[in-house]
């Protein structure tokens, strides 16, 4: 197969990109996400139908956030667009006249990092995005697995911590709730309150005060040698890596991939995420230990995963 389209459904904007076989963008447009689920659909259409010009497109994969059933066409639930039992493909298929897959944003991504990114000449590999939550996807044989009814990989989700945080599904103690992009501000909020001597150039890059704490000034401390900020990044990372040691006792992969935005940072969260890892893999002395790789696709992963799945069929 040719030329697909593949489209990220983000919380502001809406990407649509042309990909070919090679996993390269060939052409974007972006428009903004619509407050209601029918305008999200017509926005849908609307991408696809101005990326596609000038192009022979065979087919279109759609990343959603949320639920998506086994026969990849309905979004059972999106915990940022109102959709329940969205019937999305046959909708978006009936107005571009093209076929169309709908795959968890997720799943997507962790597929684009698997063809094209970090996970290349690996055949088991996890992947988990760390962003303002957390999500995942799982490749074993060289096939992405979804479960039976096609939600696994909600990793987020697992409770780590019983009668922990509230989570935003409903839940106490979700592991999103301690790595990831939202727990990392909590985390320097938390340690600038406690010892503000020793956050100064955070406090200094938002507006002095510890609510003007945002990820982006973390990022920039971290860096220069922030205290508050390098220990805010460690206390993520030691959240994260065990969690990892909890997967390869599930899954034992060759590879796991961190994407997300958290994972931008480079070294700075990785390093410490290894370390963590290592220190919480049951049998870590005696038994070999997955590679904890930087994702290399960045935003783009969702979008080239979801063409590439659609190329698939």
């Amino acid at each position: 197969m040719g030329l697909t389209i593949g489209v990220d459904i983000g919380g502001t904007k809406i990407a649509a990109g042309v990909v070919d076989e090679e996993g390269s963008i060939l052409e974007t447009v972006k428009v903004p996400t619509p407050p209601t689920p029918e305008g999200v659909v017509d926005a849908i259409v609307e991408a696809v139908r101005q990326v596609s010009t000038g192009h022979s497109i065979e087919a279109v994969g759609i990343g959603a956030a949320g639920y998506v059933d086994d026969k990849r066409a309905t979004v059972l639930f999106a915990p940022n667009i109102n959709w329940r039992h969205e019937a999305l493909k046959d909708k978006v298929e009936q107005r571009v006249g093209l076929p169309v897959v709908v795959e968890n944003d997720a799943n997507a991504a962790a597929w684009g990092e698997y063809r094209f990114g970090a996970g290349q000449g690996h055949s088991d590999v996890i992947c988990i995005t760390l962003g303002t939550g957390l999500g995942g996807g799982i490749i074993i044989g060289n096939k992405l697995r979804r479960g039976r009814f096609g939600v696994a990989a909600e990793f987020g989700h697992i409770r780590v911590v019983p009668d922990g945080l509230l989570c935003g599904c409903g839940s106490q103690g979700c592991w999103e709730q301690y790595a990831s992009g939202r727990a990392l501000v909590r985390y320097a909020k938390q340690r600038a309150n406690a010892t503000p001597e020793n956050a100064a150039a955070l406090l200094a890059l938002g507006d002095g005060t510890v609510d003007g704490i945002e990820g982006r000034h973390i990022s920039a401390a971290a860096r220069q040698g922030d205290p508050v900020a390098v220990d805010s990044f460690r206390e993520l990372a030691r959240w994260a890596g065990a969690g990892l040691a909890d997967l390869a006792s599930l899954f034992d992969p060759s590879a796991f991939i961190v994407g997300g935005g958290v994972s931008d940072e480079g070294e700075l969260v990785l390093d410490p995420i290894r370390k963590s890892f290592r220190r919480w893999l049951i049998g870590g002395d005696w038994r070999p230990h997955a590679q904890v790789l930087a994702a290399q696709l960045g935003g783009t992963a969702g979008l080239v995963g979801a063409a590439d799945l659609a190329r698939q069929g």
